[in-house]
């Protein structure tokens, strides 16, 4: 019996760098009560701290020179803005945040990640984690105690909550992107069957989440992964989620009124826009016109809600309405253009949309050339296609959205897979020393 139990224990312990990185996932699955910093924020910070100790003790190298580059980029952009900024206090507040999500936990990632093995275990807790959430979101819709949304508590938000409703959009989104990746891969066939299962449950929630902006980044970036994936596999998930689409939508009657009206309103944004569409435009035009005022540095790192009135114009509303998901009505003020490329060139300037948008542009091209390369050959192609997929779902939902509230840190996370797998020896699959328990584990898995 010991002989029979002895693995256990040897293959939880060849995945325990990585776990504290699921533990992050775990924590956003929780219930958010409070303002500020979630459970999530906190640990994905004792995480870098973590990260160094480990490195520290094992003497190894943090990063590649190549990967010290891409990955610090943006950190000039940023130092700029920052001593740009006029209020020194929110100026370090800002700086702290953007170098959490966008260098220190990616960099946290790319070291902590040893191999294929651990990059799946990651992958499919983020599936884990959008499955948990888009059941909430779910139930909030059938039982009606979600979010507001046209006077009723049915917007899907998981437990993020009103304050935070496109939280459950992007965990969802993030984790279908990641199952369409597994499914569309070389994995076992059982694997890939429930992967495809997740992927077709997933829809729903999202579609039940009513944010365009998830839709439109979640219909490109499986577009994008079925085309780099091949022909066949393509037009077989294609037909897979057209099918599912007929059930959910007319056997289920998922379709509801809101849904249609809300489908519907993604292409009047000329013809009678509704009043989010509206404060969007009015919003982008103010961060262009801080832009303008102040083109290579901005107006400094969270500058823009102090800027905003100066230069909005009178179609601006006063903030968005809150209720619902156990939130008391509420406006919620518009303290940010909804859309982090103007967000980055209103707050840091041409200099800072240069370096941070370069560094992501570096991580995809990085991440493509070596998809291709697996796609041909070798072992990998669904950690490739789930990689490339969340960085190609960021760089489009940042057209929409910026970051802001916990989910922020799925943002970090994303960046963190998408890195290992351009500068961290993705294609290669391994990190360490061949012949050790965890490249046996992994081969055997793959076998």
């Amino acid at each position: 019996m010991s002989h029979a139990l002895a693995p256990l224990p040897r293959r939880a312990a060849a995945f325990a760098p990585v776990l504290p990185l699921v533990a992050v996932l775990v924590l956003l699955a929780l219930p958010l009560t409070y303002d500020g910093a979630g459970p999530a924020d906190v640990v994905s910070g004792l995480l870098v701290v973590y990260c160094v100790i480990r490195l520290l003790r094992e003497g190894r190298r943090p990063l590649s020179p190549a990967a010290a580059v891409v990955l610090g980029l943006p950190v000039v952009g940023l130092a700029l803005a920052a001593m740009g900024a006029s209020s020194p206090e929110a100026s370090l507040t800002g700086l702290g945040r953007y170098l959490q999500v966008f260098v220190l936990v990616p960099a946290a990632v790319l070291t902590l990640v040893r191999g294929r093995a651990d990059f799946r275990v990651l992958a499919w807790s983020f599936v884990g984690l959008a499955l948990w959430q888009g059941a909430i979101g779910v139930h909030q819709y059938a039982t009606g105690t979600g979010a507001s949304y046209q006077g009723e508590p049915i917007r899907a938000v998981g437990t993020f909550g009103a304050q935070d409703v496109m939280g459950m959009a992007a965990a969802v989104s993030l984790g279908l992107v990641c199952a369409v990746g597994i499914a569309l891969g070389r994995a076992p066939v059982r694997q890939r069957a429930v992967a495809t299962g997740c992927a077709l449950a997933l829809l729903p929630p999202l579609a039940l989440s009513f944010s365009r902006g998830a839709w439109i980044a979640t219909a490109v970036t499986c577009a994008v992964q079925l085309a780099l994936a091949g022909l066949r596999r393509a037009l077989k998930a294609a037909a897979a989620v057209t099918a599912a689409g007929v059930v959910l939508m007319g056997g289920f009657g998922v379709g509801t009124t809101q849904l249609t009206e809300r489908i519907d309103s993604i292409a009047q944004v000329t013809d009678a826009p509704d009043q989010s569409v509206v404060d969007r435009y009015a919003l982008w035009a103010s961060a262009g016109d801080m832009w303008r005022e102040h083109p290579l540095t901005g107006v400094g790192l969270k500058g823009f809600p102090e800027h905003r009135d100066g230069h909005a114009t009178l179609a601006l509303s006063s903030g968005s309405d809150i209720a619902g998901a156990g939130a008391e009505y509420h406006k919620q003020a518009l303290l940010s253009p909804h859309s982090m490329y103007l967000l980055v060139l209103s707050e840091q300037g041409l200099i800072g949309l240069l370096t941070l948008a370069g560094s992501w542009l570096a991580l995809l091209l990085l991440g493509l050339r070596g998809l291709l390369r697996v796609r041909r050959r070798g072992p990998g192609l669904d950690c490739g296609l789930v990689a490339c997929g969340l960085l190609v779902w960021l760089l489009t939902d940042f057209v929409y959205g910026d970051i802001g509230g916990p989910s922020t840190v799925l943002t970090a996370l994303s960046l963190g897979l998408a890195a290992w797998w351009a500068l961290g020896g993705g294609e290669r699959g391994h990190l360490v020393p061949r012949g050790g328990p965890r490249e046996r584990l992994e081969e055997a898995a793959a076998r």
